[in-house]
C-alpha cells in the first residue's frame, strides 16, 4: 500500500524538486528532519520518557504511578483511571506532581469501597500538535489478611522433609513472614517458602524442631496464624516407603518471573531427587538458570519461552522410584518488532501505518490518534491484522497516531506522526486547462472505468499526467488515484461499494503544476446481488507445531442467513491453496507443517452464494525439535587428550525452527559408562578436551531448538592417541608394502612407519595402469590392508602407499602387480523353451504358456531362471519387439491391437547363461467393434439426376475387423432422434452408394456408421447437402414426382445397381425378356417334374412315419435333435450343397408387426418388390454373424410396425415370375397332414415368388415352404394362424457374405420414421420365427436325397439356358 501512496504521489514530485528534497516524493517518511523548504514542517520529537508500570499496594499506604514524556514545547499531563479522565483540581488524596507522576495519598480499600484499584494511563497532549497516551498500569490493592489454610503440628524424621501450609491470596504473598519460636525465621536454600506462602523445611535437623506460625503485614497490625509444633524423630529402625507430600504442579509464568516446582517427599533411606525436561536430563550443577532446592524442590529463574515444557521429578532411594511431572507454561508481554513511522502525506492521498507486535498469547492491536480510540470506518481501516490504513486524507488527519497491543500479561505503545503537507505554489508557466469529456466508460458494481480527452490547452498531452480524485456523494473525505503513465487517459477505480453514488473530477498536471478540475461528474455503482461482505476481525493464531485456529466474525453485511463459511489456505510460497467448509466462526486446522508459514481467508456463504473474501491473514506454526539427525559426523583425534568433532545440520525441512544449537554427548567405548555432554552454539565443530589417552570414545550428535533436542545421530567411535606424538611434519615412509594380485582385485598390505612418535592420520593408496595416479584411496590410520576391486584382468598395475597427518603426505611406497587373466569359460547356453502356444483370449489379450526341457517332468520351478517373452506384429513391418520378463511357465499379453497377428517367442535366463529364442507362435486377437467413424465423408449429387445423390466415404481407421457393410442415415432434420432418421445399408466393403427420390431443393443431413462382426460402429459427424432448385431433365428412366399408393411399374421395368432406376427397355429388348420368361418357366417345369418321378419308394416309407409323428403333437425345435429341414443353396459354379449357418438362438425383434392377410395389404412397387420385401423381411430376422447386421436390427426391434420404401433392385439373372395360385395348389398338395396347417393362398404365393427370384440370386431366403423339389433349400412355410413363436427355431442371417467372384447385391433396409419423400411408404410384415409343427413334407424334405448326377445335368442345362439368354441381352 506503502508503493502504490509513492505512485501517487508522483504528480507531486515537483514538490520535493523545487524544496531540494527529492526523496518526498515518497508516501511515508520515517526521518525527523526538517525538509528544505518554508512549505514543508518537521517532525516534532513527542515521547514519553517513563510510562507508568503495575503496582500492588496495601491500604492506607501511599504510591505513585511514574510518567515523564518528553516534547518541545513542554506537554500537558493528565490522568486517566478506567479510560475516564481524573479531575486532579479538586483531588485531595491524588495530585499531580511536577514531572507529570502521579500521587496517590492513603490508598483506600475496602470490601465495598475500592476507589483506588483499577487501570491507569497517563496522556500527554501538546497544543497545535496532538495528544499521545502511555501504557496502560494496573493498581492492585491487596485485600484484607485472612488466611486459607493454617500450618498443623507435624512430626519429621530426621534428614527427611516437612512442609508447613500458610495458605494467603496471592497478593497477599509478599507481605507474608514465617516465625519460629516467635522468631523471624531466616530463609536459605534449605529453608524457603512457596508462591503460595507455605514454609519447606529439607533435611530436618533437630534444631529445627518448636512453635512455627506465619505473619501477614500488608500495613497496620500484623495478622497472625495459629502455631503448630514441629518435633523432630529420630532415624527410623525399619525402611519406609517413598510418599509425595507436595508433588510439582503446572505454572504460567510471565518472563522474566521466577518459577519453582515443589518436589517433596519423604521416606527412608532419605531419598535422592533428580529433574528431567521434555524427558531429558535437566544438569543442575553449575547452571545459572536451575537451581535445585534443598530437599529436590527446582527452581527456574528469569523465565524464558524457551524454559516451557513438561518437567518431571524423580525420587529415588534404592529401594523404589516414583516420579511426578508438571507443566510450565510461559507467557510473554507484547513486543514490537516493527513500529509505526513517521509519514509525510498530501490531502486525499492514501497511508498505511506499519505495526508489527509478538506475545504470548497472541496480543490484540488498537489505533489511538491524538488519544481518541480510532474506530473502523469506509476511510479507517485495519489491514494485515495490525497495519492501519487511512484512505483520502484530510488536514484534519494530521497528528500522532499510536499503535497499543495488548494480551493477558501486559500492554506496550509506539507511535508516529502524520503531517499532511500544503501543495506549493505552481512555477512560472502555462499549466493545462481541464479535461474534457470525463466520462464513465464502464461501471460495475464495486469498480468505475474513466475516460477523458486531453484538455483544450494540451491537445496532444503526451507528457501530462493525471489525477482522479473522487469521493461519496456528501462525504468530504476525497480520495484520489494517479494514472500510471504520462499521456494515459483512462483509469479504473476499485473496491468501491455497490449501489452508491460517486463523484470524480479529473485534474491533467503538467511540469508546472496541477491545472484546473473538471466538472464534477457523478456516477452509481451496479446494485449487487445480495452475498455476504468479508468476515471481519479475521485471526489466526499457532496452537501447537502442527495446527492453527483461525477465527473470525459474522459479516457486517450478510444479506440474509450465513448458511456456512469457506476457510481456504496454502503454505506460503506456494500456489496449492486447500479449502475447508465450517458452520461456526473459528476452525482449527493440523496436520501442518512444523515451523512453517500459512495464510488464510475466509469467504461466507447465503443462499446466493460466496460473498467478498476476507485479506489473507499469515500465521507460522510453533517450532518444535528438530525431527532429524545431524549429517556427516565425523571425528579426528588431535592427541592424547582431545578430539575434534565435524558434523552438518539436519536435511532441510527437518529443522523444525531456528537451529540454537548442539548437543554432544560422548562416553567411553570400552564399557558401560557415565555420558558426559557438551552444549556447542551454531558452529558445526566442537573440541572435546579432557580425554584419557589411548582411550576409545564414543559421540553422537543432536541439534537443540528453543523446543527442545532432537533426535541424536548413530555412535561413532575415535581413540585418543597413546602419548602426544610429534604433527610438525609428514610421516615417514611405511616400513613394507605387499600386493597380492587376484584377477578383477588386488589385496593390498602394509605396515605403518618405523618412527612412531610422528602422527599418522591415514594412509593414501594410488593406484593405476602403468601410473599410480589414476586413483587414490584414502583409509583410517588403523587400517593394515585394502583390496582395490574392479581391476582388469592381465593388466599391469603400479601401486603407491603414504601415510598423512595434517601437515601433509609422507614419502610414498611403490609397487607393481599384473591382475591374473580371465580364465573363467563362458557358461554354455540353455535349451530354449518349447511348445509354445498363444491362446487367444480377446480383442486384446493373448495368453503364451510353454514348457522347459530343463525342468524336472513335473515342470516346477526352483532355481531363480526367469522367462522373456517377446512379441510383435509385422503390420507395419519396421515394428519393434515388446518384450516381458516372468519367473512362470505361461504370460498374459495384454494392450494389443484388435484383429491383428501377432508372433511370440521365448527364451530362458539362470545366472549368466541365457537360451536362443524359441520357436515363434502366431496369434491373431478377436475382432472388436469399429471404434472410429468411416472418413471423408462427402455428398455429391448425380449428373442429370437432381433428385439422386452418390455418398462417398473411406473406411473408418480403426476398423478393429473386417467391414461387412455399412449404414448410411439421413435426415432434413438434423436434430431429431436417431431413430427418425432414414437408414440405408450397405452390404460389403463398398465405399460410395446412391440415394434416390430426394426432395429438391431440400437440406439433407448424412452420418455413416461402419459395421463389422463384432458390431456397429460409432457415427460419423453429420454432413450436410442441399439438392437443386430445378428438376431439369430427369432422363428416360425417371419416375413422377409422386408415386401414389396404388402405383404399379410396368412389368418389364428392370433393376439397376444401388436402387437406381435405369432406362426402360426398348420393345426388342422387352420381346427377348418375355420370351426367356417362358423358357425358364418350361426348365423348371421339366426339373420339377424329373425329381418328383425319381422319388424310391423308402422316401415315401419315411414321409408317412414322419407325417405320424406329425400326428401325435410333435413340435419341431431348432435346438432339438430332431432332424430339420434343410436349408441349402446353390452355388452355381461349383454346384455344391451348402448348409447356410443357423444361429442358435433367434433375434426376437419385431414380434408385433401383423401378418397380412390377402394380396391386397401388399401393394408392389415393381417388377422386384417382392424380392426386396422378402429381403427385408430376413433382414430383420438375422443373427450376429459375419454376415447379419443383428446389431442395426436390435436398434429397430422395439418399434412394432414400420413405414418401409422400397427402391427398385438391380437387375438379376432370374426373371420374376407371376404369382400363380397352381404353385399354391401344388405346395398345398404336398402337405400329408393338411388338417395341421391353414395357409391362406395370397401370403403363400407371395412367399413363394420371393423365395423363387432369391434362389436365382443365391440370397438367403425366409423360412418359406417350397413348391419346387428344386427349392429344398428353403425354409418351413409360414405358420397357420394360432401357432406358437419358438424362440428356438433358426432364421437367416441378415447378409450372407457373397464370394469374391459373385457381384454384391444392395439390400435396402426398411425405413424407420417418415421423412417428406416421393416415395409411398408401405407397411411391411416382418415376423420373428415362429414355432412350425412338422409336417409331412417338412420331414420329406429334411430325409429327401436327390441324385448329384441328375441335379448336375439339370443345372448345366438351365445354364446353357442363361448363357444363351445372356448372350441375346448383350446383342
Amino acid at each position: 500500500m506503502a508503493a502504490r501512496g509513492a505512485r501517487r504521489l508522483l504528480g507531486s514530485l515537483w514538490i520535493a524538486l523545487l524544496l531540494g528534497q527529492p526523496d518526498l516524493a515518497g508516501a511515508a517518511r520515517s526521518s525527523s528532519q526538517s525538509p528544505a523548504g518554508s512549505t514543508v514542517r518537521t517532525f516534532t520529537p513527542f515521547y514519553f520518557l517513563v510510562e507508568p508500570v503495575d503496582t500492588l499496594s496495601v491500604r492506607g499506604a501511599f504510591i505513585i504511578l511514574n510518567c515523564s514524556a518528553y516534547c518541545e514545547p513542554s506537554p500537558k499531563i493528565e490522568w486517566k483511571k478506567d479510560g475516564t479522565f481524573l479531575n486532579l483540581v479538586s483531588d485531595d488524596r491524588r495530585q499531580l506532581l511536577p514531572d507529570g507522576s502521579l500521587l496517590i495519598n492513603s490508598v483506600v480499600h475496602s470490601k465495598h469501597n475500592k476507589p483506588d484499584e483499577g487501570y491507569y494511563q497517563c496522556v500527554a497532549t501538546v497544543e497545535s500538535l496532538g495528544t499521545i497516551v502511555s501504557r496502560t498500569a494496573k493498581l492492585t490493592v491487596a485485600g484484607l489478611p485472612r488466611f486459607t489454610s493454617q500450618p498443623e503440628s507435624a512430626s519429621v524424621y530426621r534428614g527427611n522433609s516437612v512442609i508447613l501450609n500458610c495458605e494467603v491470596n496471592a497478593d497477599l504473598v509478599p507481605f507474608v513472614r514465617w516465625e519460629q519460636d516467635r522468631q523471624p525465621l531466616f530463609l536459605d536454600d534449605r529453608v524457603f517458602t512457596l508462591p503460595s506462602g507455605a514454609l519447606i523445611i529439607s533435611n530436618v535437623a533437630d534444631g529445627d524442631g518448636g512453635l512455627y506460625r506465619c505473619v501477614i503485614e500488608s500495613g497496620g497490625s500484623p495478622k497472625y496464624s495459629d502455631e503448630a509444633e514441629l518435633k523432630v524423630l529420630p532415624d527410623p529402625e525399619v525402611p519406609l516407603n517413598l510418599v509425595f507430600l507436595r508433588q510439582p504442579s503446572p505454572l504460567t509464568k510471565v518472563t522474566g518471573q521466577s518459577a519453582v516446582f515443589p518436589c517433596v517427599t519423604a521416606g527412608f533411606p532419605t531419598p535422592v531427587v533428580r529433574w528431567m525436561k521434555n524427558e531429558e536430563e535437566l544438569t543442575t550443577e553449575g547452571s545459572e538458570k536451575f537451581l535445585l532446592l534443598a530437599g529436590g524442590s527446582l527452581e527456574i529463574s528469569d523465565v524464558t519461552e524457551d524454559d516451557a515444557g513438561t518437567y518431571a521429578c524423580i525420587v529415588d532411594n534404592g529401594n523404589e522410584t516414583i516420579e511426578a511431572q508438571a507443566e510450565l507454561a510461559v507467557q510473554a508481554p507484547p513486543e514490537f518488532l516493527k513500529q509505526p513511522a513517521n509519514i509525510y502525506a498530501h490531502e486525499s492521498m492514501d497511508i498505511v501505518f506499519e505495526c508489527e507486535v509478538t506475545g504470548k498469547p497472541t496480543p490484540t492491536v488498537k489505533w489511538i490518534k491524538n488519544g481518541d480510540m480510532v474506530i473502523p470506518s469506509d476511510y479507517f481501516k485495519i489491514v494485515k491484522e495490525h497495519n492501519l490504513q487511512v484512505l483520502g486524507l484530510v488536514k484534519s488527519d494530521e497528528g500522532f497516531y499510536q499503535c497499543i497491543a495488548e494480551n493477558d500479561v501486559g500492554n506496550a505503545q509506539a507511535g508516529a506522526q502524520l503531517i499532511i503537507l500544503e501543495h506549493a505554489p505552481a512555477t512560472t508557466g502555462p499549466l493545462p486547462s481541464a479535461p474534457r469529456d470525463v466520462v464513465a466508460s464502464l461501471v460495475s458494481t464495486r469498480f468505475i472505468k474513466l475516460t477523458w480527452r486531453t484538455p483544450a490547452s494540451d491537445p496532444h498531452g503526451d507528457n501530462l499526467t493525471y489525477m482522479v480524485f473522487y469521493t461519496k456523494e456528501g462525504i468530504n473525505r476525497e480520495r484520489v488515484e494517479n494514472t500510471s503513465r504520462p499521456g494515459e487517459m483512462q483509469v479504473t477505480i476499485q473496491n468501491l461499494m455497490p449501489e452508491t453514488v460517486y463523484v470524480f473530477r479529473v485534474v491533467a498536471q503538467n511540469k508546472h503544476g496541477p491545472g484546473e478540475s473538471s466538472v464534477p461528474l457523478k456516477v452509481a455503482t451496479q446494485p449487487e446481488v445480495q452475498l455476504p461482505g468479508p468476515a471481519p476481525n479475521i485471526r489466526a493464531y499457532a496452537n501447537s507445531p502442527i495446527s492453527i485456529t483461525v477465527t473470525w466474525d459474522t459479516p457486517l453485511s450478510g444479506n440474509g442467513e450465513i448458511q456456512n463459511y469457506k476457510l481456504y489456505y496454502m503454505e506460503k510460497g506456494t500456489d496449492n491453496e486447500q479449502d475447508v467448509d465450517v458452520g461456526g466462526h473459528s476452525y482449527t486446522i493440523s496436520g501442518l507443517k512444523k515451523y512453517t508459514e500459512y495464510s488464510f481467508r475466509v469467504v461466507a456463504y447465503n443462499k446466493h452464494g460466496p460473498g467478498v473474501s476476507t485479506q489473507d491473514v499469515v500465521v507460522q506454526t510453533l517450532s518444535d525439535v528438530p525431527s532429524a539427525a545431524p549429517q556427516n559426523l565425523s571425528m579426528e583425534v588431535r592427541n592424547s587428550k582431545s578430539i575434534m568433532i565435524h558434523w552438518q545440520p539436519p536435511p532441510a525441512g527437518t529443522h523444525n525452527g531456528q537451529i540454537t544449537g548442539y548437543k554432544i554427548r560422548y562416553r567411553k567405548a570400552s564399557r558401560k559408562s557415565e555420558v558426559s555432554e557438551s552444549i556447542g552454539g551454531t558452529q558445526l565443530f566442537q573440541l572435546i578436551e579432557g580425554l584419557e589417552r589411548g582411550t576409545e570414545y564414543s559421540f553422537r550428535v543432536a541439534a537443540l531448538t528453543s523446543n527442545g533436542t532432537g533426535p541424536a545421530t548413530d555412535w561413532i567411535s575415535a581413540e585418543t592417541f597413546e602419548s602426544d606424538l610429534d604433527e610438525t611434519r609428514v610421516p615417514e615412509v611405511p616400513s613394507s608394502l605387499h600386493v597380492r594380485p587376484l584377477v578383477t582385485s588386488i589385496v593390498v598390505s602394509w605396515t605403518p612407519p618405523e618412527n612412531q612418535n610422528i602422527v599418522v592420520r591415514g594412509y593414501a593408496i594410488g593406484y593405476g595402469i602403468g601410473s599410480p595416479h589414476a586413483q587414490t584411496i584414502k583409509v583410517d590410520y588403523k587400517q593394515r590392508y585394502y583390496t582395490i576391486e574392479n581391476l582388469d584382468p592381465s593388466s599391469h598395475y603400479v601401486i603407491t602407499l603414504k601415510a598423512f597427518n595434517n601437515v601433509g603426505e609422507g614419502i610414498p611406497l611403490y609397487e607393481s602387480a599384473v591382475t591374473r587373466p580371465h580364465t573363467v569359460p563362458d557358461p554354455s547356453p540353455m535349451m530354449p523353451p518349447v511348445g509354445v502356444q498363444a491362446s487367444i483370449l480377446s480383442h486384446d489379450t493373448i495368453r503364451i504358456t510353454w514348457a522347459d526341457n530343463s525342468l524336472p517332468k513335473n515342470q516346477k520351478i526352483t532355481d531363480a531362471r526367469y522367462y522373456t517373452v517377446r512379441w510383435k506384429t509385422n503390420i507395419p513391418a519396421n515394428t519393434k519387439y515388446k518384450t516381458a520378463n516372468t519367473t512362470t511357465l505361461s504370460y498374459l499379453v495384454t494392450s494389443l491391437k484388435p484383429n491383428t497377428l501377432y508372433e511370440f517367442s521365448v527364451m530362458v535366463t539362470k545366472g549368466r547363461r541365457s537360451s536362443t529364442w524359441s520357436m515363434t507362435a502366431h496369434g491373431t486377437t478377436f475382432e472388436l467393434v469399429p471404434t472410429s467413424p468411416p472418413k471423408d465423408v462427402t455428398v455429391v449429387s448425380k449428373e442429370g439426376k437432381p433428385r439422386t445423390i452418390i455418398v462417398n466415404w473411406q473406411p473408418p481407421s480403426e476398423a478393429n475387423g473386417k467391414i461387412t457393410g455399412y449404414i448410411i442415415y439421413y435426415s432434413t432434420d438434423v436434430n431429431a432422434e436417431i431413430h427418425d432418421w432414414v437408414i440405408e445399408p450397405v452390404v460389403g466393403n463398398r465405399l460410395t452408394h446412391q440415394i434416390q427420390e430426394l426432395t429438391l431443393d431440400t437440406p439433407y443431413y448424412f452420418k455413416i456408421q461402419a459395421r463389422n462382426s463384432k458390431g456397429m460402429g460409432p457415427m460419423s459427424e453429420a454432413v450436410q447437402f442441399r439438392t437443386p432448385k430445378a428438376l431439369g431433365s430427369a432422363g428416360k428412366g425417371s419416375r413422377p414426382l409422386d408415386i401414389g399408393p396404388d402405383y404399379k411399374p410396368p412389368m418389364s421395368g428392370s433393376n439397376s445397381p444401388h436402387g437406381s432406376p435405369t432406362s426402360p427397355l426398348d420393345s426388342n429388348m422387352l420381346l427377348v425378356i418375355i420370351v426367356s420368361v417362358g423358357v425358364i418357366t418350361i426348365v423348371i417345369v421339366v426339373i420339377v417334374a424329373v425329381f418328383c418321378t425319381r422319388r424310391t419308394t423308402s422316401h415315401q416309407k419315411k414321409k408317412r412315419a414322419a407325417c405320424k409323428s406329425v400326428n401325435g403333437s410333435h413340435k419341431y425345435k431348432g435346438n432339438s435333435k430332431d432332424v430339420k429341414p434343410p436349408d441349402l443353396w446353390i452355388h452355381h459354379e461349383r454346384l455344391e450343397l451348402k448348409p447356410i449357418d443357423k444361429s442358435p438362438d433367434p433375434n426376437p425383434i419385431m414380434t408385433d408387426t401383423p401378418i397380412p392377410r390377402n394380396s391386397q395389404d401388399i401393394t408392389p412397387i415393381d417388377n422386384s418388390m417382392d424380392s426386396n420385401i422378402h429381403q427385408r423381411r430376413n433382414s430383420y430376422r438375422g443373427h450376429e454373424s459375419e454376415d447379419s447386421m443383428s446389431t442395426l436390427a436390435g436398434r429397430r426391434g422395439m418399434r412394432p410396425k414400420m413405414m418401409m420404401p422400397f427402391d427398385s433392385q438391380p437387375p438379376q439373372q432370374s426373371v420374376r415370375n407371376t404369382p400363380s395360385t397352381d404353385t399354391m395348389q401344388a405346395s398345398s398338395s404336398q402337405t400329408c397332414c393338411a388338417d395341421h396347417q391353414e395357409p391362406e393362398s395370397a401370403t403363400a404365393s407371395y412367399l413363394a415368388n420371393a423365395q423363387e427370384e432369391d434362389s436365382g440370386q443365391s440370397l438367403p431366403t425366409a423360412h418359406v415352404r417350397p413348391s419346387h423339389p428344386l427349392k429344398s433349400f428353403a425354409v418351413p412355410a409360414v405358420p397357420p394362424t394360432g401357432s406358437t413363436y419358438d424362440p428356438a427355431l433358426p432364421s437367416t442371417p441378415l447378409l450372407t457374405q457373397q464370394a469374391s467372384n459373385h457381384p454384391v447385391h444392395s439390400v435396402k433396409t426398411a425405413s424407420i420414421g417418415t421423412l417428406g419423400r416421393t416415395r409411398p411408404p408401405v407397411p411391411v410384415v416382418v415376423p420373428s420365427a415362429p414355432d412350425v409343427q412338422e409336417t409331412t413334407r417338412m420331414l420329406e424334405d429334411s430325409e429327401s436325397n436327390y441324385e448329384p448326377d441328375e441335379l448336375t445335368k439339370e443345372m448345366a442345362h438351365l445354364e446353357g439356358l442363361m448363357k444363351d439368354l445372356n448372350a441375346i441381352t448383350t446383342a
